[in-house]
């Protein structure tokens, strides 16, 4: 029994939701995953390979609160973004939009090589939603949160602030979200965004579902 074959048409998004560590990236992608028809699929990093990075460190003798510098960007999130890129084209593949969540920043930093990410990724449309966040409420949330994975953040935290330029926009084509601001206006500005994406799909837009 052979299956329908599918009609030519523009593949499904892929979402990108992009900023620094602590800017408020899955509070951004869990309402917006929630505004846009289809509903995409949500690859967020932390949630893919959180428990297995912490075993990759304690196996290689590092610490958990490791999760910037050389060491790991060569031994571990390489193999996490492969890991999402290679996710998402596999769902974009059979017909379903695709939401990733991760900083990114040497992705979005580089207009080159976002336009070969974007590539690598499956193709337009690409959709980069950056999450901007100032150096105060950046720090202050960090703290907050109190998670061995920022211990390494913050005892450097202007070594990490000049890597991960949280408030200064990339060089690439964005869609900008204040992670600092209020529930309130990060929901009207996912809105807005949802909405704009409808109409570029020709679809009517939704309502956040609870």
């Amino acid at each position: 029994m052979s299956l329908p074959r599918r009609s030519l048409r523009e593949p499904p998004a892929a979402w990108v939701v992009a900023g620094a560590p602590g800017s408020g990236k899955s509070t951004v992608a869990d309402v917006l995953v929630r505004m846009l028809d289809p509903v995409p699929a949500l690859l967020d990093k932390d949630t893919l390979f959180a428990g297995f990075v912490e075993e990759v460190q304690r196996a290689c003798g590092r610490t958990a609160g490791e999760r910037e510098g050389s060491w790991y960007d060569a031994h571990v999130k390489v193999h996490e973004y492969a890991g999402m890129t290679a996710a998402a084209v596999q769902i974009r593949a059979a017909g379903c939009p695709v939401m990733l969540v991760a900083p990114f920043t040497s992705q979005i930093r580089d207009p080159d090589r976002w336009a070969s990410w974007a590539v690598a990724l499956g193709g337009d449309p690409v959709h980069l939603v950056w999450v901007r966040c100032d150096e105060a409420t950046l720090r202050t949330r960090l703290r907050s949160r109190q998670s061995v994975r920022d211990a390494g953040k913050l005892a450097d935290f202007e070594k990490f602030a000049a890597r991960s330029v949280p408030d200064v926009p990339p060089p690439v084509p964005h869609l900008e979200v204040d992670g600092g601001a209020d529930v309130a206006a990060v929901t009207r500005r996912l809105t807005e965004i949802a909405g704009v994406a409808a109409v570029d799909a020709g679809q009517p837009t939704r309502t956040p579902r609870s």
